[in-house]
């Protein structure tokens, strides 16, 4: 196993916990998403965390993870929006929580890089016809 595929399990997971966060716990979700979206929090909450919920094993599944990290990508420049927003709604909390709000943002472009990284590092199945260099 290289480390592109231990990436890979590690994001899959983290990314399938948060899935399950936004069922637990939605309320958190619902205040970071832009209130100016329609048609409500919520629905981008629940909508944001069923794609976790798909995304996150199918990093976890190497016969999908190719596609996963793609939509990983996706998801995580779908929901930039959701940190932006947090960072500046935070904006009068405690410099402890505003840290947090803030390492949200450059984090987002690190996961991009590496979940594009992962899908580079995966191979994909031979398409019929290839042969394999000797």
């Amino acid at each position: 196993m290289n480390r592109w595929d231990k990436a890979a399990l590690v994001m899959g997971s983290f990314i399938t916990l948060a899935g399950v966060m936004h069922f637990a716990n939605p309320d958190f979700f619902n205040d970071i998403v832009p209130p100016w979206l329609p048609p409500s929090e919520s629905f981008w909450t629940y909508l944001s965390g069923i794609a976790e919920l798909l995304i996150g094993p199918m990093l976890i599944t190497k016969r999908y993870r190719r596609v996963g990290a793609w939509a990983a990508i996706a998801l995580f420049i779908g929901v930039y929006p959701a940190n932006i927003y947090m960072t500046w709604d935070w904006r009068d909390r405690p410099f402890s929580e505003q840290i947090v709000a803030y390492g949200r943002l450059p984090l987002q472009f690190v996961m991009i890089w590496a979940a594009w990284r992962i899908a580079n590092a995966t191979r994909t199945p031979a398409v019929r016809g290839d042969r394999p260099a000797h």
